[in-house]
């Protein structure tokens, strides 16, 4: 695994959509397309927003793959991640092949549907947030690193509903969802290559707790020291909590 530290979210988001395009291009060029996991969240804007105007990429040839979503919420809501990732992903791209996690339909029928979708063929590239919980996806701590099943059911702790609070997706705690479906910790690692963005200071508790302390699933995206092609793309302020030896020994400064 690799850190990766940028100055602000700008060149951060902008060096990050440099990465994930060429691993778009690459697989494609292989293999006659691109499958592909993408994180909803405030932390995705500029890299998303760089990712989409970057040219030479058939984004017909991509098949995108939901991360998570909110159970018993529509598409049509505002804080909806399909909602998300159809204004700043799909619909800015012409993608055609997506397979989105629908809130408002039976969780057990959405999951089997998508994770039959999933298991067909190896992601090429799954880009991730982190959570100022630690999580990937909805995977909370204590997040279970052993589950086989590519999504499952999961209760939202206090602090995930409190960020989405703080983001300003919903106007009060009571408002947010309790349960999500989220791919799980084992998905998600089963990616060809993993790229998180990780901007801003509210996650620089959580990229400390990850990074300098053990690999644990009270900080679940401390399992990601584990992939062999992940890399993490942290700004000043994410990053300025990491001890000195770990900057050192896992980070390529821009």
């Amino acid at each position: 695994m690799l850190l990766r530290v940028f100055d602000d979210k700008i060149s951060l988001g902008k060096a990050a959509a440099i990465q994930a395009t060429a691993a778009i291009r690459s697989a494609i060029a292989e293999r006659g397309q691109a499958r592909v996991v993408a994180a909803s969240a405030a932390s995705q804007f500029e890299f998303l927003e760089a990712l989409t105007a970057s040219p030479g990429i058939q984004w017909k040839e991509v098949e995108l793959f939901h991360l998570d979503e909110y159970i018993g919420l529509p598409m049509t809501h505002p804080a909806s991640f399909c909602k998300f990732l159809q204004e700043r992903l799909i619909g800015k791209t012409g993608i055609v092949h997506s397979h989105l996690l629908d809130g408002s339909r039976d969780p057990k029928e959405v999951i089997r549907s998508v994770g039959e979708a999933i298991s067909s063929a190896p992601i090429d590239i799954a880009f991730l947030g982190i959570g100022e919980n630690g999580h990937i996806a909805f995977n909370d701590p204590p997040a279970d690193f052993e589950i086989e099943e590519p999504y499952i059911t999961v209760a939202l702790d206090h602090a995930c509903r409190m960020q989405q609070v703080g983001e300003g997706w919903f106007k009060d705690l009571d408002a947010v969802p309790t349960h999500a479906i989220s791919m799980s910790v084992r998905q998600v690692l089963k990616a060809r290559e993993i790229l998180a963005v990780v901007p801003d200071a509210r996650k620089a508790s959580a990229i400390k707790l990850c990074f300098d302390g053990p690999i644990s699933p009270m900080a679940p995206s401390s399992i990601l020291r584990n992939h062999s092609n992940a890399t993490v793309y942290l700004d000043r302020q994410s990053s300025a909590l990491l001890s000195p030896a770990t900057l050192s020994a896992l980070t390529a400064s821009a």
